[in-house]
């Protein structure tokens, strides 16, 4: 078998070469599927608060187990089979499915293309496919913040947390985050129908990102130092602003960001038209354009470099 840290360097590199297949047949849509079809079956219409709470529970742990358990029941069968690297190919997908780093700069790519060729209209169109605020209105520098604080935060869900579980419990502890994660951003919406349904699924989120956002905080900060932004800013904005953000690892992601790039993130959403503020990441040092979106997706990818680094050097140590 070969190191799971080099397993994981084959797994981000088959994505950087490949990208995220765009099937409805790739796994985390399947499993998105089969979560949509649990909350139609399972969302109490006439219930109490405490009843969506305890079958929103009971989805959360169903999706878990289940997820889990394909997983490992899938590499115990690739065992079983007379091909000696066929479990280590095995758990390189899963991870490979799991993690989506392309995928992401892909996304911030075609915003800043659009954006320096002048076209809001298709921007804002662009930005709504990876945020959930209202997009009508955006303007080039509200579109590029936008976009700026998904790369930042879905470094956390869409490539260190992955790695990170991987690490800890391989394939299949990989593919129950990412369960976890998917499960959030299909339920864990604070609105009429999932303020309680959706609640648990929501909490196991946060909890499983706690240590890999402050992890991907400490990599923003010393990919910032690496690439020649500011990273003492970096170092000091994560420090004076990652807990003002409303989710509890949201800003370990954000406000590094901010501080390396000198702008500042955060501030007046609109959501279903209503008016949200967001605690304010960073200082205003310069105005958000789009080659700050080139600046988070190199931060992104040189904190992914980093991670897999310290996890090789760790395993030699084993």
């Amino acid at each position: 078998m070969i190191p799971a840290s080099i397993a994981a360097m084959a797994a981000f590199f088959l994505d950087t070469a490949l990208g995220d297949p765009q099937t409805r047949w790739h796994p985390v849509a399947v499993l998105g599927r089969f979560i949509g079809w649990l909350d139609r079956l399972l969302y109490p219409e006439q219930g109490s608060d405490q009843r969506k709470f305890a079958m929103g529970a009971v989805l959360t742990l169903l999706v878990l187990c289940i997820s889990y358990a394909f997983a490992e029941g899938l590499l115990i069968a690739v065992r079983q089979l007379p091909i000696e690297w066929g479990t280590d190919a095995a758990g390189i997908i899963l991870l490979y499915f799991c993690i989506s780093p392309r995928t992401l700069a892909k996304a911030g790519q075609d915003i800043y293309a659009l954006l320096v060729k002048g076209d809001l209209s298709a921007a804002r169109e662009h930005v709504g496919y990876i945020v959930g605020r209202d997009t009508a209105q955006l303007d080039e520098s509200d579109a590029a913040r936008a976009t700026i604080e998904t790369v930042a935060e879905n470094t956390v869900d869409g490539v260190v947390a992955p790695l990170f579980f991987f690490a800890l419990g391989g394939a299949p502890l990989a593919v129950l985050y990412r369960a976890a994660n998917t499960m959030d951003s299909m339920l864990g919406y604070k609105n009429t129908r999932y303020l309680y349904f959706g609640r648990m699924a929501a909490r196991v989120d946060d909890v499983l990102n706690f240590v890999p956002a402050r992890i991907t905080g400490i990599l923003f900060v010393m990919a910032a130092f690496l690439l020649g932004y500011d990273g003492r800013n970096a170092l000091n904005i994560l420090v004076r602003d990652a807990a003002g953000h409303p989710s509890p690892n949201g800003g370990h992601a954000e406000a590094p960001v901010a501080g390396a790039l000198h702008v500042r993130l955060g501030g007046v959403n609109y959501y279903f038209g209503e008016r949200h503020f967001r605690a304010y990441m960073g200082d205003p040092h310069m105005d958000i354009s789009a080659k700050h979106i080139i600046g988070a997706i190199r931060l992104m990818y040189t904190a992914a470099v980093l991670f897999l680094l310290f996890y090789y050097l760790i395993s030699l140590y084993k």
